[in-house]
Parts: structure tokens; sequence; C-alpha cells
């Protein structure tokens, strides 16, 4: 059966299993001191086209808590959106480590800055927490995506209001694919983002860059104190080390979107409805309740959330290993 559940139950890209059986019999130095670290940091050099501090990091809740924690003060507060992953998936890990989360509603699964300014003038000097950084991701947790102007418009907003902005790339490469933002917009307009391969073709893997070099001081110490710097680094450059040769990130994620507006739009012309108007690789249908029972029987669909009226939003998600055919036959089942 093909699982539609997410895009990181596939092993890794063909190309990346293939890198890794070349050099299954190497001897390489460890902690991230080997060469195909030094490889890959070249690589995501060049695509932003600046030298920038890049680390290495196993996944995605352990990038978030490690990077927020080595940047932010014990009473220093982190702003996202309601949906944000840090606020919902990942365990309470941020404030776990002391850094409360500040939320608000957004619009779209974005940041909306009135709703900051709020916040900001909200804020009690010495009682309350101090509001020192701006979360986001692209794509967002509902499929939209941020434009180039959108972000530019964060950042000056972030330094105007002395904010620091760290966007999730857990989703990196299809989010780019469907909007204007490249590389080189990323190394510029923030302060610290990833670059994520776990849901990208890679087994593993997400690479940190930081643009502000004020802010990552002595950040690999903060990376081995929370079990997030591997002895075998290696393994978590070597994704990156396929995927950022010419274009194969990208286009995975340009893939992955082209079937996930597929199985959208054909969708719709069934008459279903959708939760969001997603552009990227995520699709969120809004179907009763016994359709979603057998959709996940037959495709590992994803309960997202309950509506009334017996209505349930779920989920469906194209990764790198997804085919045309197995959208088509989510469109012939549904016609059954």
């Amino acid at each position: 059966m093909k699982s539609f559940r997410n895009d990181y139950s596939a092993l890794c890209h063909e190309k990346v299993l293939k890198k890794l059986i070349e050099i299954k019999d190497e001897q390489n130095v460890g902690y991230g001191e080997d060469i195909h670290t030094k490889r890959a940091k070249e690589l995501i050099c060049e695509k932003l086209g600046v030298e920038r501090d890049i680390y290495f990091i196993s996944g995605g809740t352990l990038t978030n808590s490690t990077v927020i924690s080595s940047i932010l003060r014990p009473y220093e507060a982190v702003i996202c959106v309601e949906s944000g992953h840090i606020n919902v998936h990942e365990t309470g890990i941020v404030e776990g480590n002391g850094h409360k989360i500040l939320t608000i509603k957004g619009l779209d699964g974005k940041i909306v800055l009135d709703e900051v300014d709020e916040i900001l003038k909200n804020h009690m000097p010495v009682h309350t927490v101090l509001p020192r950084m701006i979360y986001i991701s692209q794509a967002t947790e509902i499929g939209s995506v941020y434009s180039k102007e959108e972000l530019i418009n964060l950042y000056n907003y972030c330094k105007k209001n002395n904010l620091l902005l760290y966007l999730d790339g857990a989703r990196l490469s299809s989010g780019m694919a469907a909007s204007n933002i490249t590389f080189k917009d990323l190394a510029k307009y923030t302060d610290v983002f990833y670059i994520g391969a776990t849901k990208c073709g890679g087994y593993l893997g997400e690479a940190v860059v930081f643009n502000n070099k004020e802010i990552a001081n002595h950040f690999e110490y903060c990376q081995k104190r929370f079990g997030a710097l591997l002895a075998k680094g290696f393994l978590t450059a070597i994704p990156f080390e396929v995927l950022m040769d010419k274009d194969l990130y990208l286009s995975i994620g340009k893939e992955e979107n082209r079937l996930a507006m597929y199985l959208q739009d054909e969708m719709k012309r069934l008459g279903y409805k959708f939760f969001s108007d997603s552009k990227t690789n995520q699709i969120f249908p809004i179907v009763d309740y016994d359709t979603y029972l057998k959709l996940e029987k037959e495709f590992g669909v994803e309960l997202w959330s309950n509506l009334d009226n017996n209505l349930v939003v779920i989920r469906f998600v194209c990764g790198f290993e997804t085919k045309m055919e197995d959208c088509i036959d989510v469109i012939k089942f549904l016609k059954m």
C-alpha cells in the first residue's frame, strides 16, 4: 500500500542510498570533522552565495529545541502562530527548556504583524517574559507559504523591534518550490534557518544555517549538551552532499507539489472542500468520517481535525517516492 501519511515514511532518495553504498567501507573522522561534512557545507554555501556557519542535526524537533535554547536567555520568549510546529507537535520541548511560547492566531498559518504588535505593547518589563524571537516555517503547518516580500517585511520588522527571525525549514524544498524565495533570500532575510532533509529524500538530517554571527557563538557546545552532536556526524551530512548537488533538492519539492496539486484539483472537481488553500506537498480535504476510515485503510492518510456534522479534516502528504499513479489510484477510489 502506498501511504500518504507523511513524507518521511520511505528510507531515502535512491541517489542518497547509492552514496551510502559507495562509502560503506570508509573510515571517517567523528563529530563532523569529516570530508562529507566539509563538502556538504561547501555545497550549501554555494547555494546561499555566501559563507555561513552551518551545523548538521538529526531531526526537526531536536533542531528547533537546540537552536532556540542556544539563542534565547531563560527569560526570553519566542512568538509563533497557534498552529506552529513548536507549539503543537513538539511535546512542549521549547517551554520545557525554559522558553515561553507566545502565540498569535495568525492568518492562513502565517504571522500577522498587527498581532505581534499587541504582544510587544503588552510586555511588562521584568514581570513578564521578554519577546525576543519570531518563529515561522516554510512551508507552514497547513501548506501555505511566505512570499519573498512577506519575508523581507518580517525581517525588517524584527530588526526594528529587536527581535530575531528563525525559519523552520523541515519542508523547505516544497515551500521554496511553491514560492519566490531563494536560498540567497534565506541567507539575507533571516537570522537563522534550517534546511530539512528528513522530509525531502534524506534518511535523516537538518542543516542549521546561522546568518547572524552574534547568535552563532559556541553553538557547537549547545549542540553537544543537547545530544545533537553525533559521533558519526557524517551521517547527518551525507544526505546534503547529495541533495544540494545541482538542483536535486528543489526538483524533489517541485515534483511533490505537482502531485499534491493534482490530487487537490481532482478532489475539488469531485466536489470536496478543503481546510486550507495549500500550494505545497500537504493538502487538507474535508470528508465525512466513514470516507476517512476507508481512505486511511487504503492509503494511510492522517486525521487532522474533527469538524461538526460528522465531518473531519484529513491530510494527504506527497513525498519524494510518490508517483503519479499513486495519486490516480486515490481519485479512482473516490469515484467508486
